[in-house]
């Protein structure tokens, strides 16, 4: 029997609506899914939710996330604080495929004002559906790594 696919959500305020069409998507096609909340309207500190999913993915408990805010900047920005992610805020297909392919992004951030639910669907299922290719783009990761740690070796 094969493992549940798990993985980690998390939204502010602005984004509680799309994080439950998030969590149902997933569920529809197997994933486990860990919510880091917020699950109301009242305003709150996305840094808060960015950086329990990051923990999540530190900590072995899912090896991918998704952060949603009201436009996905302020939870990308918090989570390419933490060593060993590599967040990327996508609004189309094609930069999901990519930074999964390219990248190995583990987090995926969009924003619930500036896509659609429709559309922020079709951009999760690019960026599960896309692997990491390694090769020349390892080397790259590899790089970011370097800069975590203070040094860039070129």
């Amino acid at each position: 029997m094969e493992s549940p696919k798990i993985i980690a959500v998390g939204c502010d305020h602005g984004a509680v609506l799309l994080k439950e069409k998030v969590k149902e998507h997933l569920s529809t096609k197997g994933f486990k899914v860990l919510d880091f909340g917020t699950n109301g309207t009242e305003s709150v500190h996305y840094p808060i939710f960015a950086h329990a999913v990051c923990q999540a993915i530190q900590n072995g408990e899912a090896p991918l996330g998704v952060l949603l805010c009201s436009t996905g900047i302020g939870m990308s920005m918090a989570a390419n604080k933490h060593r060993g992610i590599r967040a990327a805020l996508c609004a189309d297909t094609y930069s999901a495929r990519y930074t999964r392919m390219h990248n190995d992004a583990n987090v995926l951030c969009m924003g619930a004002l500036t896509t659609g639910v429709g559309l922020a669907l079709d951009i999760l299922d690019a960026f599960l559906g896309a692997e990491f290719e390694g090769g020349r783009h390892a080397v790259r990761v590899g790089m970011l790594a370097d800069i975590e740690d203070g040094e860039l070796k070129s």
